[in-house]
């Protein structure tokens, strides 16, 4: 699948097959993540991967919006570090986060990425996971074997893009 395709075909999946994801596809995918650019290279990230089922139920009993974190086999937690990049960092790791999630993809595996950081949930979800105080959590990414093919439209390129000007929609 090329990144064209990859970028157009990807979509969030909130239910998954209860099938283990293979360790080779996961760090693979955490492999792309890390291939993100950044501001000075910082690389302001680090990745917190969650198998334990248990676990899993927890974070899902934490983040309101992520309920199917307890049925997908994989969770991974994304976390910035804002000492490497104080004013960049939430853009660099959520780079990092779009390499993943294409790179899942591509893979044939599904995900869903959830918004952790600013919320009531990064402060639970950091005792849980033992994540330092100086670290953040930008957001937690489901994934697994996708048991639903969710479909999404988007806005036309020609209402959101403009030329030379705010407002000009000539070329």
């Amino acid at each position: 699948m090329d990144v064209i395709e990859a970028i157009k075909t990807r979509r969030s999946i909130r239910k998954y097959k209860p099938i283990p994801v293979e360790e080779d596809k996961i760090v693979e995918c955490l492999d792309a993540a890390r291939w993100a650019p950044s501001a000075n290279n910082s690389q302001p990230w680090e990745f917190l991967v969650v198998k334990n089922a248990e676990t899993r139920r927890k974070l899902a009993e934490i983040h309101r919006y992520g309920r199917f974190m307890a049925e997908s086999p994989v969770v991974v937690v994304f976390i910035a570090d804002p000492s490497k990049s104080e004013n960049w960092y939430h853009g660099d790791v959520a780079v990092a986060v779009q390499n993943f999630l294409l790179a899942a993809h591509s893979l044939g595996l599904g995900t869903c990425w959830m918004g952790v950081i600013n919320t009531p949930f990064e402060e639970p979800i950091k005792k849980l996971l033992e994540i330092p105080d100086k670290l953040r959590v930008l957001c937690t990414v489901s994934l697994g074997y996708p048991d639903e093919k969710p479909s999404r439209s988007r806005r036309p390129l020609e209402e959101i893009t403009h030329w030379e000007k705010y407002g000009c929609k000539t070329k």
